[in-house]
């Protein structure tokens, strides 16, 4: 058995074409002032290259509201580590998820 689609609209309007998932997420994260869920994804998938090598084993994305992205890391001389990199680490992002997305970078100690 099949399911018919009921019409939605006004008659004789055209339906609208559909709205993909993950421009709907972006759009409802806009409004609750959210990070992009892409924008996300892609820090997270690169972040040895966001980071380094040698400190991504001790520092994680932890969140991103709007252009703010907040790294949590596990000491305090990581987290001066990443402070005194601040405008390496918006350059590097900067590359990866393009110019002006994220403009600050924060840094949090948080126990494992």
């Amino acid at each position: 058995m099949s399911r018919r689609r009921t019409p939605s609209g006004v008659p004789g309007e055209p339906e609208p074409d559909p709205t993909r998932l993950g421009d709907a997420l972006a759009a409802i994260g806009d409004e609750l002032g959210l990070a992009d869920p892409r924008v996300v994804g892609a820090l997270a998938g690169r972040w040895p290259e966001v980071v380094g090598e040698a400190v991504a084993g001790h520092a994680r994305l932890r969140s991103m509201r709007g252009d703010v992205v907040t790294i949590a890391v596990e000491s305090g001389a990581w987290a001066t580590q990443l402070r005194y990199l601040h405008d390496d680490l918006l350059a590097r992002i900067a590359r990866i998820v393009g110019a002006g997305v994220v403009r600050e970078v924060r840094v949090v100690v948080e126990a494992r």
